[in-house]
């Protein structure tokens, strides 16, 4: 079994000596009931490093609501089983004072690219991201970090956030895992009741759909307004957003003029599920 550490002491230890052998570190950081998905950005990070640490803390900062951090699902002891046969070589799961002891007094902001999308809807969630991330790319000492691109707002605040800051850690977007049906991964699928886990794909196949008819050149609000109609026949309660951004920078776009995300976020048996795919 993958040892699992608690503190930054004891974690910067096995780093040092990674280091001074000249061995190459990623990191998967999650927040937990791990998937899939999850798995895959393991994988990933196994491919192109010697050594491989996932992070397990379910950041207090990035909830918008107390119910949400209390319901999400904390399943520590499945998860080391699941990483088990892949073989990391650390599982860090910080106490909470290893990551805000007791007076702590920064956060780490990103303008710009949280405006919008998720950013409207979840006052302070990204800021509550990225400073949690870019205190595991210091405590780690990571040279790569591996996201899946199903957040992709998340994806491009992360880069940025480590770029402006001159954090030496490459951010790796990997591709979206999703269930036969099209429902993307995520740890908050858990939560779905079971109707509701059977309405969930109608997301997908609207956004599908949508994209479809704008690379044939369909009228943008036109197609936004069946898509949101076919979420709602589907089961969903409502769409917070669905709208078409740059896929570099995340401008809103009119049509589909360069290459672009199709980006939604809707309701269903009371869990906030979000999605997007590449348009062009």
């Amino acid at each position: 079994m993958t040892d699992i550490v608690r503190t930054r002491s004891a974690l910067r230890a096995r780093v040092l000596g990674w280091k001074r052998a000249g061995e190459s570190i990623g990191v998967v950081p999650t927040m937990g009931a791990l998937h899939a998905g999850h798995l895959s950005l393991v994988e990933a990070a196994k491919a192109g490093n010697d050594r491989v640490i996932v992070t397990i803390f379910v950041n207090p900062k990035q909830f918008n609501s107390a119910s949400d951090l209390e319901n999400y699902p904390r399943t520590e002891e499945q998860d080391a089983e699941k990483l088990a046969p892949h073989e990391v070589d650390v599982i860090y799961v910080p106490d909470p004072d290893q990551i805000y002891p007791d007076g702590f007094a920064t956060t780490v902001s990103v303008t710009g690219l949280t405006e919008g999308l998720c950013g409207a809807h979840r006052p302070g969630h990204f800021d509550g991201v990225t400073t949690v991330v870019s205190k595991l790319f210091l405590q780690t000492g990571a040279d790569r970090a591996y996201f899946g691109q199903k957040d992709y707002q998340q994806l491009q605040v992360v880069t940025r956030m480590a770029m402006d800051l001159d954090i030496p850690v490459e951010v790796i977007g990997c591709p979206t895992v999703r269930e036969d049906d099209g429902l993307a991964l995520s740890s908050r699928n858990l939560l779905l009741p079971s109707e509701a886990r059977a309405a969930a794909p109608g997301l997908n196949r609207a956004m599908t759909a949508m994209a479809e008819g704008l690379l044939a050149g369909g009228d943008i609000a036109a197609l936004r307004a069946t898509a949101e109609e076919a979420i709602l026949a589907a089961g969903f309660e409502r769409v917070e957003y669905l709208e078409l951004r740059a896929a570099d920078g995340l401008a809103p776009m009119a049509s589909v003029d360069r290459p672009a995300r199709l980006l939604a976020a809707a309701w269903i048996g009371g869990v906030r599920l979000i999605d997007n795919i590449a348009v062009g």
